[in-house]
């Protein structure tokens, strides 16, 4: 258990890193965009790329890392990977006039909108896919329901203290330090804090020493030794070549297998993924667009003029106290998780997670009518509970089902008219003398199954039937992990590539607001649709 714990404890520190980097990326990169001359509906646009990457990729990472087998383990070379993209981007955005300047000996070239723009889509999708394989780490370690929504507690934790660093970093005007100055600005100077602290989280994996969960047996492995030993293929000479081959060929097995699981995907994990995918596409349409908010909205600020103006003044002011707002965001979420057991046991996951939305429809809506900035800041605090709740109750949830799959992944019940011969075929069959004689689960053709008459009438007798799962349907705690964070990244895609249309459309960026209050309603429909015990799958 002490060893479980102190891989927790790194594996939540690069988290807690990754959030740091992506909070503070929230924060700056809308203004560098309009700064660089991106007008707003595709500044919100750039914002969606990322996540639309992830989309597409993230179920990928999800399903390989379920199947890989190798020394370094499932989870971990995914990491690494997607931890290189992140710095990446974190050591060019600041420096692409720079770079622009270097290759083309101009101040002012074409290429440096495109490439701030795909410096920062790779910062924003490597960031958020590698979320994927964290938590599926963390699931490993901590497989069971009570154990995983501990775990989970102490994630959202340590995510929530990243946010807190990420936002709390522009919230403080840094300007008057020569530091700063030399570095070429707030900006620079906030990105260059972000690349060491990133570094310092990452160096953390070094010394996480994953566990496989499934392994050979002594007799297979000597089995295969005595093959090899015969075998005249180049992999007696160069195993690594068989290390190599098999990572190849599980990878281009990912395709097909993951629209096996997903065309077959059970019914509790539709209903979840609906229901965040609901929940987080009103908390985003918040918290992507909440300086924008604010800076144009309450300070009545201008993006796009030159730095130093009134309004570009003014525009900054707003996004220093936008970034206040986030990090008071953030320090609701650290309270709630250091609560969410106590708040679990007391209360119920139905009722906090209901809950939870329906505040932020109510924050949301009183900023929209509001705009009274102190006012605007509490409500923006009070949706620290919603992101709290999103990143603990969804994954332990995902636990429970995986913890009794005979229940929750069975195939769905289903009424199959009968008829009177049919009826008193199965009456025969259900007799104790009949269910010795019962071989392979199976009588007389049918699936073993659970019946239950709903009428004595002979055209409209119907049998209840249940099926049990089957082997190929068995499903990878990854892969759904996966398809809960594909609710994550479409909730940003949705918002960006629409939401500066809708603003332009109404020439107000209360909009932002507005349709985060009117998503959170929806959202409030859809939970209440969710799967939370064994007894709501009788009654829905």
């Amino acid at each position: 258990m002490h060893g479980r714990i102190s891989q927790l404890f790194l594996i939540n520190a690069l988290t807690c890193g990754l959030e740091v980097c992506l909070a503070a990326g929230t924060i700056y990169i809308p203004p560098m965009l309009l700064e660089a001359g991106v007008e707003e509906r595709f500044m919100t646009m750039v914002l969606a790329v990322g996540p639309v990457l992830g989309l597409i990729v993230v179920p990928l990472i999800g399903s390989a890392s379920d199947s890989l087998r190798s020394k370094y383990g499932r989870r971990r070379p995914f990491i690494w990977v997607l931890c290189m993209g992140v710095l990446l981007g974190l050591l060019i955005i600041p420096q692409t006039s720079t770079l622009v300047t270097l290759l083309t000996k101009q101040q002012q070239h074409w290429l440096e909108v495109p490439l701030l723009v795909l410096a920062i889509c790779l910062m924003e999708f490597c960031g958020q896919a590698c979320f994927t394989p964290l938590e599926a780490l963390v699931s490993d370690l901590f497989p069971g329901e009570e154990e995983s929504r501990k775990a989970f507690s102490v994630y959202s934790l340590m995510l929530s203290l990243g946010g807190c660093i990420g936002y709390l970093l522009p919230a403080v005007d840094w300007t008057t330090s020569d530091t700063v100055v030399y570095l070429g600005g707030q900006e620079a100077f906030i990105y260059v804090v972000l690349t060491f602290i990133f570094l310092a989280c990452l160096m953390g994996m070094a010394f996480i020493s994953e566990e496989q969960t499934e392994r050979l047996g002594e007799a297979e492995v000597s089995r295969r030794h005595e093959n090899l030993k015969t075998c005249c293929c180049p992999c007696v000479a160069f195993p690594r070549f068989l290390f190599l081959r098999r990572t190849f060929s599980s990878l281009l097995s990912v395709v097909p297998r993951l629209y096996l699981l997903c065309s077959r995907m059970p019914k509790v994990i539709a209903r979840l993924f609906v229901a965040e995918l609901c929940s987080w596409m009103a908390l985003m349409s918040f918290m992507l667009f909440y300086t924008d908010f604010v800076g144009e909205g309450l300070y009545n600020g201008v993006p796009s003029d030159e730095p130093g103006s009134l309004g570009r003044t003014r525009y900054d002011e707003g996004v220093r106290m936008a970034s206040l707002g986030l990090f008071l965001q953030c320090v609701t979420s650290v309270i709630f998780s250091l609560l969410m057991e106590r708040m679990v046991l007391c209360i119920g996951v139905r009722k906090l997670y209901l809950s939870s939305v329906i505040l932020l429809a109510v924050s949301t809506a009183v900023m929209t009518v509001f705009h009274n900035i102190i006012l605007v800041t509490i409500m923006a605090a009070a949706t620290g509970y919603t992101f709290c709740t999103l990143q603990i109750l969804p994954y332990t949830l995902t636990c429970l089902y995986h913890s009794n799959t005979q229940v929750f992944f069975s195939t769905e019940r289903c009424k199959i008219p009968l008829r009177e011969e049919d009826l008193m075929l199965i009456r025969s069959e259900m007799s104790p003398s009949t269910k010795q004689k019962r071989t392979n689960g199976c009588v007389n053709g049918y699936p073993a199954f659970q019946s239950n008459i709903k009428n004595s009438q002979s055209l409209d007798l119907h049998v209840s039937i249940t099926l049990e799962p089957q082997p190929s349907a068995v499903r990878g705690m990854g892969t759904d992990i996966a398809i809960l964070d594909s609710a994550y990244l479409l909730s940003q895609v949705v918002p960006s590539l629409f939401m500066g249309s809708i603003v332009q459309l109404f020439q107000s960026v209360n909009a932002y607001m507005a349709c985060a209050s009117l998503l959170s309603l929806v959202a409030v429909y859809f939970s209440s649709k969710i799967v939370f015990e064994k007894a709501d799958i009788d009654t829905r």
